[in-house]
């Protein structure tokens, strides 16, 4: 039996920076915030070691950022996205210090901007050097705990999304406590993050499959780009899972990589070495390693004895795995980081299906385009997230009735496994038809044994558009079709939730 809760107000599916951003900014409309993990566990905001990219300095500008941000996306950003995300920047950082986060400061008062890697100013502002992600998201939970108008719900999954007649999104149907509910509100807003749990080598949450995409994807909404994934190049390589990422600053610091000789290599592949574009780092060290000369980050010189005060995320991690990195090079590898990809939407996270919002890593604003600039990503969920809830909160709820939803099953610890190597060895830094063409009909079997588990949703978008795109740009490179074609141009993805639910059946 499943149970009815009709909620007045705005639902949030997910927790992190952008969902608890939306919730905030949807004030004074009630908002009822479903997490599936407790806050601040199962994460990828609180696990971000960078920090909010944001033009505050003399010698930069919105425009020197966006311009940045715009070489990065290869083509595929929205110059209108990224005019927003860029204008808007400064105010999200103030924001979120005002509520507590503890960025590094000058002793002036200003905050402290470091260099990432395809910047050209530094204009990262941080906290305690790589732990910003944790010290934002404690400031949002507490902010979000001790609001009057935000109810929030933890351990909740959400199994499906609630269509009525005329494919208007009425709400969600959800599990909790080992019972179905299904909540209708005014609107939803996805703000599950992305799908680095799809692959077996990641520096996100193992929990973080791709779901939100698959439950909008089900529905019917139009999904934007799936096939780009950001592979960060220096998770540390010590048999983890998920990986401990080396952040980028590092080799912002300085921080070098080497070859098990201890050879520099990366001048070989790009002009800027270590400071080139995330996916040319990845694919490099990708290159070295399967060469068999492995790939480390030496940051011996750059950082050494300060690694416990400037680094201490990546210090403790390296500790913790028995390696000192003030003394020995860092074994480094390409890991499944970021989505560029997601459900498509305006400005203001409106997705294509009248009712239903998405903000931050699972949507796609067009901010990112093929290849996402270091830094980006907190700075979006602050900045999209707020503009999803402001706009949700003038939703009315119409009066009209959901459909009977179907509930996604879940997938086995087992095939979840296979489902997550499959997609690191056919659909990771470098593909191709072959590869692609395995990996979805290995698919078509785990569908056909399984069931249309969400997790198996998210990896065929990724995987069918990636075989369907015959070009290489940003973080998707095809060995079989290595040129960049003149034009960019983005995929659409649109099929009828009649015919899905039927397959899914």
């Amino acid at each position: 039996m499943t149970d009815r809760l009709n909620f007045d107000g705005v639902i949030v599916v997910g927790a992190g920076l952008a969902g608890l951003s939306a919730a905030l900014a949807a004030a004074p409309r009630r908002v009822l915030l479903l997490s599936a993990a407790p806050l601040n566990e199962a994460c990828s905001s609180a696990w971000a070691q960078g920090g909010l990219a944001v033009a505050m300095a003399a010698d930069d500008s919105a425009a020197l950022h966006a311009a940045d941000t715009l070489a990065a996306g290869a083509g595929l950003c929205e110059p209108g996205a990224v005019d927003i995300l860029t204008r808007e920047g400064p105010a999200a950082l103030i924001r979120l210090a005002d509520l507590g986060a503890p960025f590094d400061r000058r002793p002036d008062g200003g905050f402290v901007q470091s260099l990432e890697a395809a910047h050209t100013r530094p204009r990262v502002a941080r906290v305690g050097g790589d732990g910003a992600g944790r010290a934002i998201m404690l400031a949002v939970t507490a902010k979000a705990r001790t609001s009057a108008h935000i109810e929030i719900r933890e351990q909740v999954r959400v199994l499906a999304l609630l269509p009525d007649a005329a494919g208007r999104i009425r709400g969600v149907l959800a599990q909790t406590a080992g019972r179905q509910v299904e909540i209708t509100g005014a609107a939803v807003i996805l703000a599950t993050g992305g799908l680095g749990g799809l692959y077996a080598v990641t520096t996100n949450p193992t929990a973080v499959r791709g779901e939100g995409l698959a439950l909008a994807a089900l529905a019917g909404a139009e999904i934007v780009d799936p096939e780009f994934v950001q592979f960060h190049p220096t998770a540390i390589d010590v048999g983890a899972d998920p990986a401990p990422l080396a952040t980028e600053a590092l080799r912002g610091e300085g921080a070098i990589l080497v070859d098990r000789e201890g050879r520099p290599f990366m001048a070989g592949y790009h002009p800027a070495a270590e400071l080139a574009p995330r996916d040319v780092v990845a694919r490099a060290i990708e290159t070295e390693r399967r060469a068999g000369r492995g790939a480390f980050l030496d940051a011996r010189q750059a950082i050494g004895e300060h690694f416990p005060q400037e680094f201490p995320a990546v210090f403790a991690a390296c500790m913790a795995a028995g390696l000192d990195p003030r003394r020995q090079p860092i074994p480094v590898a390409a890991a499944a980081h970021y989505h560029m990809g997601g459900v498509g939407t305006d400005a203001d996270g409106r997705a294509s299906l009248p009712g239903l919002f998405a903000a931050g890593e699972c949507a796609s604003t067009g901010v990112h385009g093929a290849n996402r600039l270091a830094s980006n990503s907190l700075l979006e969920a602050a900045v999209f997230g707020t503009r999803a809830g402001a706009a949700a909160r003038d939703e009315a709820a119409p009066a009209t009735a959901p459909l009977r939803a179907w509930a996604a099953p879940d997938l086995p610890p087992a095939a979840l496994a296979a489902l997550r190597a499959g997609m690191s060895r056919d659909c990771g830094v470098v593909r191709d038809a072959a590869g692609l063409g395995n990996l979805i009909g290995w698919l078509d079997a785990l569908d056909a044994a399984h069931g249309r588990a969400l997790p198996l949703v998210a990896a065929r978008l990724v995987a069918e558009a990636a075989l369907a795109r015959r070009e290489s740009r940003g973080g998707h490179f095809r060995a079989d079709f290595p040129q960049t074609d003149a034009e960019g141009r983005h995929t659409r993805i649109v099929r009828k939730a009649r015919q899905l639910q039927e397959e899914a059946a």
